[in-house]
């Protein structure tokens, strides 16, 4: 599942284990819900690029000196960074729980500038947007209208992390999980996909009478397009990983106390509002 689907499944379980295979941040969302749960990840090196782009203290710094905000922080980060944080969005829920707030709310969001950028247009919202490098999913709005020409039947599906100039050719933009209900439920039979890679085996595995077709990153992406991070999960380290019930994440007690309340905050909102 994405984000907000494996974060749900980590907070209502009874398993005295879990194994997140995916990156780090992950594993800490996991420990920080169920702090009496032993939490695993297949591999420790699993990171985050947009992650690892928002230093805790620096971000903490850029909130003091913004007093009377409200912070607004994606999922792609460190527990630390979740622990000066309001509230907590994913991809899936970022426009809804946005626009629970008051118009006229003072908000800051990170570090996320692509998510932000595209929040804000589809919401009339003036977000205070954390600064950081680009290293979120980048696609070369040449090679999509290429690609477009090349198909024009084709369904370009994009995710909000894309830069504008790509959302702007996009027929649907959406979390991963929606761009994966998108395309089970569309009558289109071919589809332009602007996101990490490896949706589209599944997305070919509950459509395998369509036809997906990735989005070529260009040469300045940091890897998201096919996440290296994610791709250290491998089924051998699984076994190792359930054999020998290591390696563990761990997460500082007191940081886990701060960081909870705006995971739990998301959760509540996005249950309240359906999601």
């Amino acid at each position: 599942g994405d984000s907000l689907a494996l974060a749900q499944w980590a907070a209502k379980t009874e398993a005295d284990i879990i194994v997140m295979c995916g990156v780090h941040f992950m594993g800490e969302t996991a420990k920080v819900l169920c702090p009496d749960k032993k939490v695993l990840v297949p591999d420790l090196n699993a990171g985050c690029s947009l992650a690892d782009s928002c230093p805790a203290d620096k971000f903490a710094e850029f909130v003091k000196a913004h007093p009377g905000y409200t912070v607004i922080s994606y999922v792609n980060t460190t527990a630390a960074v979740k622990a000066v944080t309001d509230v907590v969005v994913t991809s899936t829920n970022a426009k809804q729980i946005v626009e629970s707030f008051p118009k006229d709310e003072k908000i800051i969001f990170g570090p996320d500038r692509n998510l932000g950028n595209y929040i804000n247009s589809i919401t009339g919202r003036e977000m205070l947007l954390w600064y950081r490098l680009e290293l979120a999913i980048a696609r070369d709005k040449g090679k999509v209208v290429e690609l477009k020409a090349q198909y024009p039947d084709a369904v370009v599906l994009a995710h909000p992390e894309c830069k504008s100039v790509v959302l702007k050719l996009a027929d649907m933009v959406g979390s991963t999980a929606a761009l994966l209900k998108y395309a089970v439920n569309s009558d289109k039979q071919r589809f332009i996909v602007a996101t990490e890679a490896g949706i589209l085996h599944e997305m070919q595995k509950k459509c395998p009478q369509k036809t997906f077709i990735p989005a070529p990153p260009n040469d300045s992406t940091c890897g998201c397009n096919e996440c290296n991070f994610m791709r250290l999960n491998t089924l051998e380290k699984l076994y190792n990983c359930l054999k020998y019930e290591f390696p563990e994440v761990t997460v500082d007690p007191e940081v886990a106390r701060e960081a909870v309340k705006p995971i739990k905050r998301m959760l509540e909102i996005s249950a309240k509002l359906g999601l």
